[in-house]
């Protein structure tokens, strides 16, 4: 069955842009002189291309003499939605050319858990497709980030974060699963099999209270292993892999966090037969906002980035 169309909502298709801007301007010059100057047309051309609007409106806009122009009663009702529907449309055309020519900017809350390899992805296509775009990166715990989306100092927030009180009232969009792991460097006594324990070396772990840290305790419960009384409890991701690098620590790390180091030698994961099962990675946005162009464009790719990680494609 064909769509019929809603009478109220039928608007002359042969009213054309120029109809409105020369309406416009002889309502703001009240002159079709000065507004054939200020157009750069003629003014029987002017003239012409406003009878051809008047004609599809059914309606005089402009009552003509000597002396100028003037608005009729049905040209300033007219008015009242003529200039606003121009202005819309050329911010509208602005905002869309503005990720070629004007600087736009996006605003991201970014967790550890995906600093190292998924936001980086995210950035590098983005800039790809908008070379004017300007992406802000906030580092910090789940609250932290949360609370400035919700006071509007953030566009997103990007992690793992659904355990975390401060989402409520918030957008949360899943876009994959990450497990967690254990790592030290590649050439640590627990891969020699000489009878050394976990439990005999220091343990670097997440912040106590984030959301990372419970999946991070889980392991320990899974495998009853009592946690060793040295820790170092870090959101640094830097701080994490630079002091087991150089020390006999043993790193409870999201995946994506020490993907690269594993394939590199830098790191070796410590085979415990099961591995945590994974938390919700995704991303926050408030609803109580609107998303900036910037922000979709931000969306979107995080959206596709999420999609290869869930099919394996990447990294």
């Amino acid at each position: 069955m064909p769509l019929q169309a809603d009478p109220a909502l039928n608007i002359d298709t042969r009213i054309k842009f120029r109809h409105l801007l020369c309406f416009l301007e002889v309502a703001r010059q009240g002159s079709l002189a000065k507004a054939s100057g200020k157009l750069a047309i003629s003014q029987p051309a002017l003239s012409k291309t406003l009878k051809e609007l008047e004609t599809l409106l059914s309606a005089s806009l402009f009552v003509r003499s000597k002396s100028g122009a003037a608005l009729t009663e049905a040209g300033v009702a007219f008015m009242r939605y003529a200039g606003p529907s121009v202005q819309a449309l050329r911010e509208g055309v602005n905002s869309l050319r503005a990720g070629e020519h004007e600087p736009v900017a996006v605003r991201l809350g970014v967790l550890s858990t995906v600093e190292s390899v998924l936001v980086p992805e995210v950035i590098r296509r983005l800039h790809a497709r908008h070379p004017a775009l300007v992406i802000s990166v906030v580092t910090g715990p789940s609250a932290y980030l949360l609370s400035q989306l919700r006071l509007a100092e953030l566009d997103l927030v990007v992690g793992r974060m659904t355990d975390s009180p401060q989402i409520l009232g918030l957008s949360f969009e899943h876009l994959y699963s990450e497990s967690m792991t254990l790592v030290v460097r590649a050439d640590h006594p627990l891969l020699k099999g000489e009878g050394a324990r976990l439990e005999d070396f220091p343990l670097v772990l997440p912040l106590a209270g984030t959301t990372i840290r419970k999946f991070a305790d889980s392991l320990f419960v899974q495998h009853g292993i009592t946690p060793p009384r040295q820790r170092l409890e870090t959101l640094s991701l830097t701080l994490s892999r630079r002091y087991v690098q150089c020390s006999d620590a043993v790193w409870i790390a999201p995946l994506d966090a020490v993907r690269q180091d594993l394939a590199d030698g830098q790191l070796a994961e410590l085979e415990l037969g099961i591995r945590e099962p994974g938390g919700s990675v995704g991303l926050c946005s408030n609803p109580a906002l609107p998303l900036s162009i910037a922000a979709q464009w931000c969306v979107e790719t995080l959206r596709e980035v999420g999609a290869a990680y869930r099919d394996g494609e990447h990294p």
